[in-house]
């Protein structure tokens, strides 16, 4: 018996996208504690994804480290944005500034905030999809 397996699926009834998605945690950073990627391969890392059929991107503002932002990145990358390209972020842990990882969660009043900083970073005037994740790793 053979089965098939569709590549993409909707996403809340409206929103098509591919299976396999590309997370951009290691984006700026392939090793807590260890130093920063190389920009540029980051920025062809994107751009190939994409090329490739990757319709998902899944970031967060505090997927950062030093001068490199896995935002700022796909921004520079990708933009201006193909009309398909879901961008998925997270809100809800708190990164101090000199912190490698989260180590905490952000308050209540600054879940807003958060949003505001990833559309920000992402140079979108709205976000296909919000996850609100518990702080910490």
């Amino acid at each position: 018996m053979s089965e098939t397996i569709n590549s993409d699926f909707q996403l809340g009834g409206d929103l098509r996208i591919s299976r396999m998605g590309y997370g951009a945690m290691r984006l700026p950073l392939s090793t807590i504690g260890g130093e920063p990627n190389d920009r540029e391969t980051g920025l062809a890392v994107l751009r190939r994804a994409v090329e490739l059929g990757v319709n998902h991107i899944d970031t967060a503002a505090f997927y950062d480290h030093k001068d490199l932002s896995a935002n700022e990145m796909i921004r520079e990358a990708l933009g201006p944005y193909p009309d398909d390209l879901v961008i998925a972020t997270k809100v809800g842990p708190y990164k101090g500034p000199d912190d490698d990882v989260p180590t905490g969660q952000v308050e209540t009043g600054a879940l807003r905030g958060e949003v505001e900083r990833n559309l920000t970073e992402l140079g979108l005037d709205r976000l296909d999809l919000v996850y609100l994740r518990p702080g910490g790793l």
